[in-house]
Formats: structure tokens, sequence, C-alpha cells
């Protein structure tokens, strides 16, 4: 009778270690064959090798347990740093640049059947890319064109990867570093252009002082307003400095001293000569003005 009682407690006992490794076995087929995909994701499915349709989700999906193996796909837009190149400018400058790509899946099916790493495949080439862009580029338009260099590195970008599914939507070069000696050598010129402008400009400033020099001078040939002159410069200096006393001398009082000394001077040019001095040197500032302002608008 015991006997037969530890035989039937080996037997149940024997049923249910069998029971709960069916129950394991049963929760593991529907663990693999119960997939949830989030809403910026796809899942690519493959049976047997194939691809099948369309790519699935977002929400529940269900695979056939052994069969059906599914890949998921981030169809989030990716910013992707690119490292560092060294390049030669077209003028042979040498430059380290550096530079972000912004891209984003639109195919998940291509992005996983058509390249093996589509992420370490967009970072490869716009390495490449960005050597043999700024390779033929000038210093100056690398500095200064940056918007139209990003418009073609992404263009060129877009192309090589678009058969792969992927979408580049910007490229933006960060930083432009050239060695320090010719960031000294553009400082000393953008400071020699400062000095060229300034100097240029005081020149026309004396320029036009001259002119309303001359047409006070003409203004001034009258005797009353000369006269005027005279007391509105006393009223100014005695409101200045109350304590100066000015005595004005009569220019008949200094005439004889004025003829022997205007005897030792050189005649006095006719006015016809003197008007045509002054109409070349109007000429020459003309035209040297126009020759600048022609050189700053030039691009």
């Amino acid at each position: 009778m015991q006997m037969e009682l530890g035989l039937l407690q080996t037997a149940v006992g024997a049923g249910l270690i069998v029971i709960i490794a069916i129950v394991v076995i049963v929760a593991i087929i529907l663990a693999s064959a119960v997939r949830i995909v989030k809403e910026y994701e796809r899942g690519v499915v493959f049976r047997l090798g194939r691809v099948l349709g369309r790519p699935k989700g977002p929400g529940l999906i269900l695979l056939i347990p052994f069969i059906d193996r599914m890949v998921k796909v981030e169809l989030r837009t990716v910013s992707m740093g690119v490292p560092s190149q060294e390049v030669i400018t077209q003028d042979n400058v040498p430059a380290r640049v550096d530079a972000v790509l912004y891209f984003r899946v639109v195919d998940p099916t291509r992005s996983i059947i058509e390249v093996a790493d589509y992420s370490f495949a967009t970072s490869q080439i716009s390495q490449t890319t960005l050597r043999s862009v700024l390779g033929q580029k000038d210093l100056d338009d690398l500095l200064t064109n940056r918007d139209a260099i990003n418009a073609e590195l992404q263009k060129i970008i877009d192309e090589h990867t678009e058969p792969w599914g992927i979408k580049v939507s910007a490229v933006e070069v960060k930083d432009v570093e050239i060695p320090s000696q010719m960031q000294r050598a553009m400082a000393r010129q953008a400071e020699s252009e400062r000095d060229r402008r300034a100097k240029i400009i005081n020149a026309e400033g004396e320029f036009q002082a001259s002119q309303r020099l001359r047409q006070a001078a003409d203004r001034l040939e009258s005797p009353t307003a000369l006269q005027l002159r005279l007391f509105q410069t006393l009223t100014e200096i005695s409101s200045e400095q109350s304590s100066t006393i000015i005595l004005p001398v009569p220019l008949e009082m200094l005439r004889p001293f004025m003829d022997v000394a205007d005897g030792h001077r050189s005649p006095k040019k006719p006015p016809e000569v003197e008007k045509k001095e002054e109409e070349q040197a109007e000429r020459l500032y003309e035209e040297i003005v126009g020759e600048h302002k022609g050189r700053e608008e030039a691009p």
C-alpha cells in the first residue's frame, strides 16, 4: 500500500514538472511572437529571410515564432557630428573643419536591405564629401559663403544616401580653424584696410572743409560782413575770458609793413589760373573717391 502511494506521488510530481515546462515554453513562444513598436519606430519583418510587405507599426505586432524576425528602425531626425577633417583649400591654406549632419529614415525597408549600417555609412560619406568640397574652395569663400557651402554639401550627401532610404535635411559647417600665422596675417590685412578708409575719409573731410572756407572767404570780402564777424568774435572771446582785453587795429596802420612784405613774396596768380587749378584739384579728388567707392562695391 505504501509502495503504491509512493508511486502515485512520484507520478503526480513528474506531471507537475511537465506542466510547468509546457507553460514556460508556451510563455517563451508567446513572448517571441508579440512585439510592441513605438510611435517613432517601424518594424521590418522578415519571414524565412524574405521581406514581408510594408513596415509594421506602430502598436502591437504578432509574429510567427521561429519563422518571422523583425528589425526596428527609428524615424526620428538624427543629429550626427562629423569629425574634424584636415583640408587644404584651393589657395593652399591648411584648415581644420568640422560640421554637423541632420538626417532621418524615410524608407525603413531600404535602410535595412540596401546598406549594412546606414548610420555608419552616412557618417563616412559625409566625411569624404566634406573634404572633397572644401578642398575646391578658397579660404575667403570658406569664411564668408557659409550658406552656399552648406547647401552644396547637403545636396551631394543627399544624392548619395537617397538609394538607402535616408533623407539629409541639413548640413552645417560648425567651425573653421586656420593656423595662427594666417590669423595674424588676416588681422594685419583688416587693419591696413581700415587705415586706408580712414585716410580717404579724412582727405574727403579736408576737401569739404576747404570748400566751405573758400565760400566763407568769398562772403567776407564785403567790409561790412568782415566788421560784423569781428564784432561777433569779440563777443565770444569776452564771454569766455572776461579778463582779456582786445584792441582792434586798423589795417591802414599795418599797410606800410604789408607792402614791404609783399615785395618779397611771389606775384599773385591771375584768377583764371587759380580757377583752373581748383577745377583740376576737384577732378582729381572725384576720381580718387570714385575709385575707392568702386572697390568697396565690388564683391
